[in-house]
């Protein structure tokens, strides 16, 4: 009788799972529905605490509070310090394209506005999360020199200066009783003026995402998301990147991290996820508020010709800025094809491409996507045919002095990178995806914006034989 009752338990154990097993595989094939909470996904955020009666001072330097946040704090400086906030440059990573694994970041690379850090140090690390950047011997073991107050202060009153140091007559006490969790202001405080000013690189990063409504960002003005709302960090890793500077797509982040499921009710818009990023459609247009820098000629600089800030600087040359900026479309799997890396030969006939995005029709990982496209016209050394990285800054340079040729040999210096003393000028071009300033939902594009005679997505660019409407299917080669 007890042999019967296990056998018995046994088969009803066995029944249970052959009706239910199926059911559940049956019904994780089933579509999710889409998840409409924009916080369900976002992390709780962390309880303020007031620091007003932790913190005394004085201070007399931005590394003295440093030392006074580290008493409670003891291992944030050294998590700072693993991050490319602090380096400014990413370790060494395997590519396609080239050889040997190639390191980049701000600290290395050139780019097509003000061009480089090397020799310009105390100029560019204004935005460095650090103390005192003013030359190729800074310590980035020193704890001391890691800037807490840029990333924390809530007084809004914190000001960097030269070297990152702080600006004369900033409150450091009241700065450092203020400290809370980064907010859109001390982000913004240096991504939303990259470039040199207000909307300079990115187009989709400028101040009125300090305090934007919803037609501006609907995330950050009808939800209040912070940036470290998307940007989730841990141990003061910062996830999230940007192709001007990486080559990778590693930490990255996603609209699918949080958007989940069947995003949308029509199975037509839905059809659409495999081949069209979230971006191309949610965010019609960059510079909503104010205009970006598209053009960007330094051939012209030096000249005393009347100046405007959206025209033309007698340091920098001449520009073109626009506003309400339509987007060009491109295939992108969220790594660079290639990276114009220091010293690599160009042919001064053709416009360079510095980072163009990587991925293709043919690529079943890609997606379209909205890009700005910065175009210029910067200097390049007509023996070598490279591109050149000038000394701007300071004594010497070419902001003080306007000498090309003493720029270079100066600019030379500090890069290791021989200057013939015979340059000139060639244009090239630099990517920047498109992803903050989401509109709302009925502000997406429709239909018609991307297909017919007046769609704005070129699709021969694209790798397809006309508007997919028009032969009513997709490409054998993939899409």
């Amino acid at each position: 009788m007890k042999d019967f009752k296990h056998i018995w338990v046994i088969g009803l154990a066995v029944t249970v799972l052959l009706v239910a097993v199926p059911i559940i595989v049956f019904a994780s094939n089933e579509p999710q529905p889409a998840n409409d909470d924009p916080w369900s996904n976002v992390p709780k955020r962390l309880k303020h605490t007031d620091h007003t009666s932790l913190i005394e001072g004085p201070f007399d330097s931005g590394p003295a509070v440093t030392q006074t946040c580290l008493e409670c704090h003891p291992d944030a400086a050294q998590q700072v310090m693993g991050t490319v906030h602090w380096t400014w440059k990413s370790d060494p990573v395997e590519v396609a394209w080239a050889d040997q694994p190639v390191a980049t970041g701000k600290a290395n690379v050139l780019n097509n506005f003000c061009i480089g850090v090397q020799s310009n140090w105390n100029g560019c690390t204004n935005c460095h999360a650090g103390y005192g950047w003013e030359d190729a011997g800074f310590d980035f073991g020193d704890e001391l020199a890691v800037d807490c107050l840029v990333c924390h202060d809530q007084s809004g009153t914190y000001v960097k200066g030269s070297a990152g140091q702080p600006v004369e007559g900033v409150d450091l006490v009241a700065a450092a009783q203020s400290v809370g969790s980064p907010t859109r202001q001390n982000c913004g405080a240096c991504h939303f003026g990259g470039g040199g000013g207000d909307a300079v690189k990115h187009g989709d990063l400028d101040s009125t995402l300090a305090n934007p409504n919803e037609n501006v960002d609907v995330h950050m003005g009808g939800h209040d998301f912070q940036c470290i709302d998307c940007h989730q960090t841990a141990d003061h890793l910062i996830t999230g990147r940007s192709i001007s500077v990486s080559v990778d797509d590693a930490n990255q982040i996603a609209c699918s991290d949080c958007h989940t499921g069947e995003v949308h009710p029509d199975d037509r818009l839905n059809s659409h996820l495999a081949t069209v990023a979230c971006q191309t459609c949610h965010i019609p247009s960059a510079a909503v508020r104010l205009p970006t820098k598209v053009e960007w000629d330094w051939s012209t600089a030096g000249e005393d010709w009347p100046e405007d800030t959206h025209e033309y600087l007698k340091i920098k040359g001449s520009f073109i800025y626009e506003d309400e900026y339509v987007p060009e479309y491109y295939w992108y799997d969220g790594e660079v094809a290639t990276r114009y890396l220091m010293g690599d030969v160009i042919d001064p006939d053709e416009t360079t491409p510095l980072n163009p995005p990587g991925g293709s029709i043919e690529d079943a990982t890609s997606t379209i996507w909205p890009f700005k496209v910065h175009r210029a016209v910067q200097p390049y050394d007509a023996t070598y045919n490279y591109l050149l990285q000038p000394k701007t800054v300071g004594e010497g340079g070419f902001w003080t002095d306007f000498d090309w040729d003493q720029a270079f040999e100066l600019g030379s210096e500090a890069t290791g990178l021989p200057y013939s003393g015979e340059y000139g000028f060639v244009r090239t071009d630099m990517y920047w995806p498109i992803t903050h300033m989401v509109a709302p939902a009925e502000e997406a594009l429709t239909c018609a914006e991307c297909h017919g005679p007046d769609g704005r997505l070129d699709w021969e660019v694209l790798g397809y034989h006309g508007d997919p409407v028009d032969w009513g299917g997709r490409q054998t080669t993939g899409k």
